[in-house]
């Protein structure tokens, strides 16, 4: 069954695109089913942190080919909207790339914050090959990631990153070895300080990263960090770990 699976580790959510016989190819019906799994994170008070991840052996193979076929300017953004309920999720995101990430499939990894890979990871554009221009903002999302030279190369030329090009080329944080089930708790593990962390301040922090990367001064990056910073130190968390760290360090 074609599914988007929804589980919860420890205010860690995992979402799983699960359709392995088609490679996860996102249909109408999985992408809107992807927008409301991530709308249940946000919604959720007791996840802190998301994991999305295609089940073995592809992490997604892209739009289903008759699905983007039939599609036109309605159909495609239905299309897209899964993947890009994933890129304006308040809570941090990690895709836990295990296989094919193609086309679509290439967006929907692109729009997590970092990547994790496993052995087989594949990272292909494909727009090209199939005779079709790209969408879902691919084109913006894979430049500002690994520069105008490697996205050239993978869109216009036809070049696909491994696992281990990935990384060199940083369209990918790291390779955790083993199999599927070992790269999701890698992935679980990399977002166990969000987890461990106040959620209101992990939300804060990501929306401070979106404001101030699109700054060009230092002093406006100042400006922008300094208003939740002081509301931060005014917090119970705040002076509950600050209690806790001096009585470590005094001892007591």
């Amino acid at each position: 069954m074609a599914e988007v699976l929804l589980e919860r580790a420890d205010r860690v959510a995992i979402v799983t695109v699960h359709d392995p016989d088609r490679r996860n190819a996102l249909t109408l019906d999985l992408s809107d089913q992807l927008v409301r799994a991530i709308e249940d994170c946000e919604r959720d008070d007791g996840v802190h942190a998301v994991v999305v991840t295609g089940a073995p052996p592809a992490f997604c193979a892209g739009a289903d080919l008759t699905a983007l076929g039939e599609a036109r300017e309605e159909g495609l953004r239905r299309i897209y909207a899964g993947f890009l309920a994933v890129a304006g999720c308040a809570l941090p995101t990690i895709a836990a790339v295990g296989g094919a990430a193609v086309g679509a499939g290439l967006n929907l990894a692109l729009a997590c914050d970092v990547r994790l890979v496993g052995a087989h990871a594949r990272f292909d554009a494909r727009f090209l090959q199939l005779g079709i221009h790209p969408g879902g903002g691919m084109t913006w999302m894979l430049q500002r990631l690994v520069g105008p030279q490697t996205a050239t190369a993978m869109t216009l030329f036809g070049q696909v990153l491994d696992a281990d090009a990935a990384v060199a080329r940083g369209l990918a944080w790291d390779r955790a070895d083993g199999g599927h089930d070992e790269l999701v708790a890698s992935a679980v593990g990399l977002a166990r300080a969000s987890a461990d962390a106040p959620r209101e301040l992990v939300r804060t922090i990501k929306s401070s990263m979106r404001r101030t990367a699109v700054l060009d001064e230092h002093a406006q990056a100042v400006d922008t960090e300094l208003t939740p910073q002081a509301a931060s130190i005014g917090t119970p968390e705040f002076q509950a770990r600050l209690a806790a760290m001096k009585a470590r360090i005094s001892g007591h």
